[in-house]
Order: structure tokens, then C-alpha cells, then sequence
């Protein structure tokens, strides 16, 4: 599947139009892993219907990959576009010293299991040629017994570690979980990982692309070939002294906070609003459970992602809801 081209647009935008939420078309990656649950969980119309499709990319703004503004009298422009023109009026104040858009998030469809991996740490990455990747997943979706690897087993070195790439038994040396819907897990740059099969996630992370593979089940990519191992980059950046971690424990609605970003759930009642929370500031909703409406009549359900401009009217759960909300720390 070919990737969107950087655009650029010039539009003139109408006073007022960012205060009801803006949503973007979401990006569909095809992935030898992926699946097309999307369809049967969030009603969702993909294309080439003999295709799988690993993920959606659902706010992103990097070069090749552009979210666009898909509903409203801003259809047609670019996340970057927004970020770069209409920065404080869309998303508040605080930002001057980001470039782009600084998080980057997606829906994973894991119906096979994706690769052993790790993102390189801050320290690290700029040697390594690549970007620091801290990210967390919140379970929407599960098959019964499905699992993720985090981490190291108890006791394994790193050279156990290397011993197991040369013997091809990697996954012998990583930590499994089996995790339920509406659980999290925070995934520090460094953390050895790996989504195993009959997962559907939800994935915050920093606005970063740069994976390193370590073990990839020694099965073929969509075109045949084995896919390509970072060896040597995956070694730098492991943290050998991370052992046996469990699924995050809530603090209050606080699933995940780190230097850049946090994420809150919000159970809603019926007829309870949920605003930015941060007056200065926007935020971005991810419908997890019911649906929830703008002052102008526009729903959101179970599956979609919306950005909240600063300054937006609160919106109101139609049913008992959940939603996730995502801000950027001060």
C-alpha cells in the first residue's frame, strides 16, 4: 500500500471552525500480522477486501504520513497544516517548541504474532540512526488466552539473549502476559515486546517510526523474504534488567503519564459531559465503549478518534460510555 505523499494545502479557513471536534481519516498499513477486525468490531470499510490490514493510523504527522481532516469546513487539511498555521487557536498554548505534532496514535489488528522488538532509548537513538519510541497499549480487544510479550524472564542475561538469537529460541527468553479488554500497559523506549496474535489495541506513543526486530518467528514477509532483523541496534537498546513486568494498575483514571503524553479513561453516565479538562489546552478522545455527541448533534462511537480544539464545547455520552482521553503534558 502506497503512503500518502507530504502535502501541502492553502486554505482559507472560516472564523470559528475549529470549535466543534475535528476528525481525519484514518491511514490503513497493510501488515503480514494484520487482519480486517476493524470491520467486525468498529463497523469500519476497508479496502481490497483480500488484503490484511495491521493498523490504523489515526493521528499522525510525519512526512509521508498525513492525517487529513475528513468532516467540517476544515475538510482537506492537513494535521501539519493545522499545527503549523492555526497552532494556539486549535491546540492551545504550550507548543512552541515542537516542530510537529508530537504523539502519534493508532489501532493495532494483531490476528498473528507481530515481531519481537524494541524502540531505542533517548540517549541512544540519534547514534543508533533512528528516533526514541515510548508508547502504551490499551486492550480493546482480546481472544481469549491471546498474549503480549514484555520483557525479560527472570534470570535471562544478555548473553543468554544473544545465545537464543543464534539458536533462533528468543521468544524462550521473553515475559508473557494475558492480558483482558481494558487493561494497559506502558511501554518504555528499551522495553523488549511483542504483540501476540487476537489482539485489537489501542497505541499512544511519541511521533516515531523506528522499530528494531529482533526476532520475527522466522516467518516471510508480504513479499516473500525473510523480514529484516536489527540485531546489533536491538542489542544497544534492550534493557537487560527489565524482568517479568504485569499490566499497569490504574491510578485513579490515570492509565499512563510520562514526559509526553498522558492518558485518562472516563467512565461517562448517561448524559455526562466530557470537556478538555485543561482550559487552555486541547485534548483527544477515543470512543472505547457507547458513543457520545457534540452540541451540534454530531455522534461519535465505539471505534472512533477525535481531536477536541481548545476552547470546544463539552460533549455528552448518549449511553453509559468510556472514552480515552489523551493530553499533552505541561
Amino acid at each position: 500500500m502506497t503512503s500518502p505523499q507530504k502535502l501541502h494545502y492553502s486554505i482559507t479557513y472560516p472564523i470559528n471552525a475549529a470549535v466543534e471536534p475535528i476528525t481525519f481519516q484514518p491511514l490503513y498499513m497493510e501488515r503480514i500480522w494484520g487482519g480486517r477486525e476493524l470491520e467486525n468490531v468498529y463497523s469500519r470499510s476497508l479496502p481490497h477486501s483480500d488484503r490484511p490490514f495491521g493498523e490504523s493510523w489515526e493521528i499522525v504527522d510525519r512526512d509521508h504520513e498525513q492525517s487529513i481532516v475528513n468532516h467540517g469546513p476544515l475538510t482537506g487539511a492537513t494535521l501539519q497544516d493545522l499545527w503549523q498555521n492555526r497552532r494556539e487557536e486549535i491546540f492551545g498554548t504550550g507548543f512552541a517548541n515542537h516542530p510537529r505534532f508530537p504523539i502519534l496514535i493508532k489501532v493495532l489488528d494483531a490476528r498473528d504474532d507481530l515481531s519481537i522488538q524494541v524502540h531505542p532509548p533517548v540517549d541512544l537513538a540519534e547514534s543508533l540512526g533512528g528516533e526514541p519510541k515510548t508508547e502504551m497499549w490499551y486492550i480493546a480487544d482480546a481472544n481469549p488466552g491471546a498474549k503480549l510479550y514484555v520483557g525479560l524472564k527472570n534470570g535471562v542475561s544478555r548473553e543468554d539473549f544473544e545465545k537464543s538469537i543464534q539458536d533462533g529460541t528468543v521468544a524462550d527468553c521473553v515475559h508473557a502476559v494475558s492480558p483482558t479488554p481494558g487493561e494497559s500497559i506502558f511501554i518504555a523506549s528499551g522495553r523488549l515486546h511483542a504483540i501476540g496474535a487476537g489482539f485489537l489495541i489501542h497505541e499512544i506513543q511519541q511521533n516515531s517510526d523506528t522499530t528494531y526486530r529482533v526476532f520475527d518467528w522466522n516467518r516471510l514477509g508480504l513479499d516473500g523474504k525473510p523480514r529484516e532483523l536489527h540485531v546489533e541496534e536491538s542489542l544497544a537498546s534492550i534493557d537487560f534488567n527489565d524482568f517479568e513486568p504485569g499490566m499497569d494498575q490504574p491510578l485513579g483514571e490515570t492509565l499512563a503519564s510520562c514526559d509526553y503524553f498522558q492518558t485518562d479513561r472516563k467512565h461517562l453516565a448517561e448524559n455526562e459531559t466530557i470537556d478538555n479538562g485543561q482550559t487552555h489546552r486541547f485534548s483527544i478522545l477515543s470512543v472505547v465503549e457507547g458513543a457520545i455527541e457534540s452540541q451540534s448533534g454530531r455522534r461519535f462511537e465505539k471505534g472512533q478518534f477525535l481531536l477536541l480544539p481548545h476552547g470546544a464545547s463539552p460533549l455528552r455520552a448518549m449511553e453509559n460510555s468510556v472514552v480515552l482521553q489523551i493530553t499533552l503534558p505541561h
